[in-house]
């Protein structure tokens, strides 16, 4: 089997996407763990298919380097959107893209034919517990103890279309995620895994933050990762509602907003690394 790819990233969280309007792959999930590897495969955080859709101008189907398949990816959202306009799939710069977890709408800014900065409405924040999931009842998960490893943390969860786990603390940079990541994402009150933001505040309108990725480990950037810990930054007291928020991560910084209707708008770069060929 061969195949026609191209490699892209959001601030460093960098995906393998292949244009299934021309292409087809008959096992995205075996694929995107051979394509994954960074020794013996192209080297992603997984694979991304932009396919037709008849809701939408296109929609997305998300791939962990697991196998896992993912309900949405928001540094891969702005990332089909540059690909799809780049390539003729769509002309305008308002666009649509159907994931599995809803129709996103994305803002295109175009330079020279070529897209910069795309933002998303990323949807409502989902706060219940059941809903993220998280094994606990009430109407939401804010600053609620949990112990991990013999270790209490105040967490907060949210779902962005993917579920979160935010928790504030200082010198995130010592933190040893290797070691505590795992024990986040398959603790018993996550049926369906996390993902873990851990959240330095550095002041009303700048955060940095680190995240351990169900299904992929470390990476240096998640874009429903910001979003969610936008969203934990206001509901804690933090950052003011309606107000950008900057969110510094390890691949560079993302723009968010917690918007009144409790929509988050999400602002940051797509950027092409290289396009090649990949015989299977």
């Amino acid at each position: 089997m061969k195949f026609h790819f191209t490699k892209m990233h959001g601030t460093g969280n960098d995906y393998v996407y292949v244009n299934v309007f021309e292409e087809q792959i008959p096992n995205p999930e075996k694929l995107s763990v051979q394509i994954s590897d960074r020794h013996f495969g192209i080297g992603s955080d997984g694979l991304i298919l932009i396919a037709p859709s008849e809701v939408a101008d296109c929609r997305m189907r998300m791939y962990n380097a697991d196998g896992s398949e993912g309900a949405m990816c928001g540094n891969g959202i702005r990332c089909v959107a540059k690909y799809a306009y780049e390539h003729g799939i769509v002309t305008d710069t308002h666009i649509t893209v159907e994931t599995k977890s809803g129709i996103k709408t994305l803002e295109l800014t175009v330079e020279d034919g070529f897209v910069t900065y795309v933002q998303v409405n990323m949807g409502e924040a989902i706060l219940k517990p059941s809903d993220i999931p998280v094994a606990a009842g009430g109407e939401n998960f804010i600053a609620r103890p949990l112990v991990v490893d013999g270790r209490e943390y105040k967490a907060t969860c949210v779902s962005m279309g993917n579920p979160h786990c935010v928790i504030f603390t200082e010198g995130i940079d010592d933190l040893d995620l290797e070691k505590i990541g795992p024990k986040f994402e398959n603790h018993e009150l996550f049926p369906d895994r996390i993902n873990t933001e851990f959240v330095e505040v550095i002041d009303e309108h700048t955060i940095r933050m680190r995240v351990w990725e169900r299904g992929s480990g470390e990476t240096i950037s998640c874009g429903t990762g910001t979003c969610a810990a936008t969203v934990a930054s206001v509901l804690n007291g933090y950052c003011k509602r309606g107000e950008e928020v900057e969110v510094q991560i390890r691949g560079g910084r993302l723009y968010d907003t917690y918007l009144e209707s409790g929509e988050v708008l999400m602002k940051g770069p797509a950027t092409t690394v290289f396009e090649g060929d990949m015989t299977l």
